[in-house]
């Protein structure tokens, strides 16, 4: 369609940029690994572990999967904070039993998940993600798991 006489012409749109997400920092652990030195003399190292529960680590490139690297583990209520929190529950409020529970839980089972991915020859876990099941009366089991994969 011609544009009118009496109007000036429209400059040309310009080109729209998709938005995209500001990239996560992962997240880095270190693990102390054991290495042989001399004989009956075992050296341990530092190593490094970058975490994220996205597919990739922003800035580097997946070189290699080793698999998943799995970490767990399974809590059992303590009677005490199982009633103090039971009064809780009736007059409302956060758990802090609980919660501090579960925070103790999902930070060992990341570092059992580390530990895993350490021992695989990783450098990196990527798509980390966190699981719970019930495993008897008052017992819970925390699961972790990510795909182990170098990067470089």
């Amino acid at each position: 369609m011609q544009p009118h006489p009496d109007q000036a012409p429209q400059p040309a749109p310009k080109p729209v940029q998709a938005m995209q997400p500001p990239s996560p920092q992962p997240a880095i652990q270190k693990v102390q690994e054991g290495k042989s030195g001399q004989p009956g003399q075992p050296v341990q190292a530092t190593v490094q572990i970058a975490l994220s529960n996205i597919e990739t680590i922003p800035g580097r490139t997946i070189q290699q999967s080793l698999g998943i690297a799995t970490g767990s583990t399974v809590r059992a209520k303590h009677i005490g904070k199982d009633i103090l929190a039971g009064f809780k529950n009736i007059i409302g409020g956060e758990l802090k039993g609980y919660t501090e529970l579960l925070t103790e839980a999902r930070n060992q089972a990341l570092e059992r998940l580390v530990a895993d991915a350490a021992a695989r020859g990783a450098n990196a876990v990527v798509n980390i993600r966190f699981a719970t099941s019930s495993v008897a009366g008052g017992a819970a089991e925390l699961f972790a798991y990510g795909t182990a994969v170098i990067v470089v």
